[in-house]
């Protein structure tokens, strides 16, 4: 086993190297440029994104379909990561994080577009689509198209089911004196209630879940960039010249170069919002949306509240509490910023993040359960879709309980695997993408 884990973690080494970066960020700012810096259509993007409504009640609202893919990828990176960038890369990581949600926006968009444009029908009506039916039936790539799937479902089972269990485990235990295998088994059967119901009971309670647990969150935040307020414009100077200055932060506590700043931020940002890893496009192709460039742009928003948002609220509150109090963040391990921000709440702050934790981690278990669905149905067809709930429930549990190390290195190399061909499937239909989306209508 360990001899496995030495093997994935070396090609994951090599595939989420230095290239691997610049390639996605070269994709971003190709469609950034190509597409005349399509972010600018974000205000139409979260207007048309609460819209309910759907045409002929088969396919997802706006909403429901953006729900799902915040669901999957507002997890516990948000909170760990950020918190991990900052203490790695210095302030300046937050800049470049930022950096690439803006251009990755664009990115989305164009996936997204795709897999809304050349969306399928089921035998049952619903709408399914994404990058594995894009590279079969436009490219005619079936063996892209089989290879995408099937790291679609690893990567499901492993950071979508797993490795959240495991964040989830942990911060439940924390706090309650509870056996890890208890809480695997009611994670998992909470999870098979809703993946028993289909990808519209799916939906609906992201809906619901996602708003709360953000509110929820976003409110501790606050809290603490209020308490910190006269500390603000500090903060934001050293994220600045942390970004462009090798100058060290709080006494070397968190101080970097310039260039591992850059590296770390740009590489959280580009995982914590998956912008070109061909997951969001399977809720894009689900949604029915007026035409593909609308959903394209509504998909787009979910990089702004996930990166734009949620990461940058969470970085500025953990900078703010840094420059304030300094002191207990120089004996905070990496992952363990945030918490130690949430202390200054009035009441509870490391359990109320805690509670954050479970919602977030849960969040990303049934969202990503939707995306291993879709592949698997792409793959082995309805049949195979129950099989996979069932092991998917399992791999829950299992997270709960076991080791993670080989399961994200597993998660990692899946990632890549699925990154590779879609920005190959981007980049061979760019043309596609480009003229159609100059062609179209406004958006109103």
């Amino acid at each position: 086993m360990q001899l496995v884990n030495r093997v994935v973690q070396i090609l994951c080494d090599f595939l989420w190297s230095f290239p691997m970066l610049v390639l996605l960020m070269g994709t971003h700012l190709y469609f950034t440029i190509r597409l005349g810096f399509i972010q600018r259509k974000v205000p139409q993007g979260i207007r048309m994104s609460f819209s309910k409504e759907n045409r002929d009640g088969e396919g997802f609202s706006p909403y429901a379909a953006l729900a799902t893919a915040l669901a999957a990828t507002i997890g516990t990176g948000n909170i760990v990561g950020i918190s991990t960038a900052i203490a790695i890369g210095g302030p300046g990581a937050l800049f470049w994080c930022w950096i690439s949600g803006l251009f990755g926006m664009a990115t989305c968009y164009a996936e997204c577009f795709l897999s809304a444009k050349y969306r399928v029908r089921g035998p049952q009506g619903m709408l399914s689509g994404g990058p594995m039916y894009v590279m079969e039936h436009v490219l005619h790539r079936k063996g892209m198209a089989v290879l995408f799937a099937f790291f679609a479902v690893v990567a499901a089972l492993s950071v979508g089911s797993s490795v959240q269990a495991h964040a989830l485990t942990a911060a439940v235990t924390e706090h309650i004196d509870v056996s890890p295998h208890l809480v695997g088994i009611l994670a998992a059967m909470l999870a098979g209630s809703v993946l028993v119901g289909g990808a519209k009971k799916t939906a609906k309670v992201c809906t619901y879940l996602v708003p709360v647990m953000s509110l929820i969150y976003l409110g501790g935040c606050f809290y603490v960039i209020v308490k910190n307020v006269s500390y603000l414009p500090q903060t934001f100077l050293a994220i600045l010249g942390s970004a462009f200055s090798s100058r060290s932060f709080i006494g070397g506590v968190a101080g970097t170069a310039v260039m591992t700043g850059i590296r770390v931020g740009m590489a959280k940002g580009l995982f914590t919002n998956e912008a070109g890893m061909g997951s969001m496009p399977m809720t894009a192709a689900a949604a029915d949306a007026a035409s593909p460039v609308k959903q394209g742009v509504v998909s787009m928003t979910g990089i702004f509240w996930d990166t734009i948002v949620m990461c940058a609220i969470t970085g500025i509150a953990i900078l703010s509490d840094m420059i304030r109090n300094p002191a207990p963040y120089r004996y905070a391990s990496a992952d363990e910023y945030c918490f130690v921000a949430f202390m200054g709440l009035p009441f509870a702050g490391d359990k109320m993040l805690s509670v954050c934790l479970v919602l977030f981690a849960f969040a990303t278990i049934i969202g990503w359960s939707f995306y291993g669905e879709c592949a698997a149905r792409y793959l082995w067809g309805e049949r195979g879709t129950r099989v996979f709930e069932v092991v998917y429930m399992v791999f829950v549990y299992l997270g709960s309980v076991l080791s993670l190390q080989l399961v994200w290195n597993l998660s990692d190399l899946a990632n890549a695997c699925m990154a590779i061909p879609n920005l190959i499937c981007l980049w061979m239909l760019r043309k596609v993408i480009t003229a159609q989306t100059r062609g179209s209508d406004k958006i109103k």
